[in-house]
């Protein structure tokens, strides 16, 4: 199929796409309610305790069982991450380049897999997990290619400008060591496997914990990096609440550096950890936000109206990048707030049939 699957396209597939969905969908469902392991060290470690994870679109569908790892687990996948942390560094450009492509290829070869999975555990509508799933693919793609066009941030910089005075500068670019990456249920695998994928390029380790909702996520990603053969140590995924593994991970001397996605309590309660101690470790939080549209006099008004109520309205509102705010232009607000009101109760209509029908369109 030659369709390019991306956030902008989505909305006007070809029907081979919902074909290929819904045979992705029966074969999952066949699968449902297995055990789902940790990953660390290159292992899959089944552990004493379990979450059963049922599907927010039905409740009585049990999705899985999912490891919960404990304080000893995240010790462990730290220690394998600190360990492989040399050989990873050491590791040449291109051969990471070429892994993390190698990932790349298998979330799009598994994109519908992936797809109807993240459908079940999160509920979105098929549109937005496959877009979700092709865009990781991308983040993988770009970062690798991104690096390698700038030849690892390894640059020269000019020689001293003084006379008779001759020096020898360089630009470099150093990993830091362990980075853990912290992703929420909303985005579960595009907000996981974006942060993993600039880590693991600039030669640091991973440790990845997904939202205690959304665990399954979390471990298909690494089920495409195991796959894709990144040595042993390298990338380690944990499944657990934050009160204990994400403490543990904060709180641990081996963490370098963290990302995470999530509430503006636990993420400045992050910052603020991440600033203490001997030194500031780095901290990149992305904690929501307040996403304005801006509607002009001289825009297409049918189609402002169709982007805004799909950014505000798409996964019933729960993400940082929904619109909040619109501004418009004075001389065309009228018609633009008929076309909203006329598209609101469609809406709501669509979804009340989609919960009778069952359908997942």
């Amino acid at each position: 199929m030659n369709f390019k699957l991306t956030y902008a396209t989505m909305f006007n597939p070809p029907a081979e796409m919902h074909t290929r969905f819904d045979a992705a969908l029966a074969e999952l469902n066949r699968s449902l309610g297995a055990t789902h392991p940790l990953y660390i060290n290159g292992e899959d470690r089944v552990t004493a305790k379990h979450d059963t994870r049922r599907s927010p679109i039905d409740q009585r569908r049990i999705l899985g069982h999912f490891s919960l790892a404990t304080v000893d687990d995240v010790n462990d996948a730290m220690a394998a991450a600190q360990a492989a942390f040399p050989g990873w560094r050491a590791t040449p450009m291109e051969e990471r380049v070429r892994l993390l492509k190698r990932v790349a290829a298998l979330i799009e070869e598994r994109v519908y897999d992936i797809g109807a999975a993240m459908s079940l555990e999160v509920g979105k509508n098929r549109m937005e997990a496959l877009g979700e799933v092709q865009e990781t693919a991308d983040f993988f793609n770009l970062y690798a290619d991104d690096y390698a066009g700038h030849n690892g941030f390894d640059h020269p910089l000019p020689d001293d400008p003084l006379p008779d005075f001759r020096s020898h500068n360089r630009s470099v670019m150093k990993p830091y060591g362990v980075w853990v990456v912290i992703a929420p249920y909303n985005f579960p695998f595009a907000l996981a496997g974006g942060p993993v994928a600039a880590a693991l390029i600039t030669g640091n380790t991973v440790v990845l914990k997904t939202a205690t909702d959304t665990p399954w996520s979390g471990r298909l990603l690494a089920d495409c990096i195991r796959d894709a053969g990144l040595p042993r140590g390298v990338f380690n995924y944990l499944n657990g609440g934050g009160s204990v593994v994400g403490e543990a991970l904060l709180n641990h001397p081996n963490t370098a550096g963290i990302t995470f996605t999530g509430s503006v309590d636990v993420g400045m309660h992050i910052y603020r950890t991440m600033a203490s101690g001997v030194y500031p470790r780095p901290c990149i939080a992305e904690m929501g936000g307040k996403n304005a549209c801006i509607v002009t006099a001289n825009a297409d008004l049918d189609r402002a109206a169709d982007g805004i109520v799909r950014s505000a309205f798409g996964l019933s509102g729960q993400k940082c990048s929904a619109v909040s705010r619109i501004y418009v232009d004075d001389k065309v607000a009228d018609p633009l707030i008929k076309r909203l009101q006329e598209k609101s109760p469609r809406l709501r209509l669509a979804i009340l049939r989609e919960r009778k029908t069952g359908s997942g369109r």
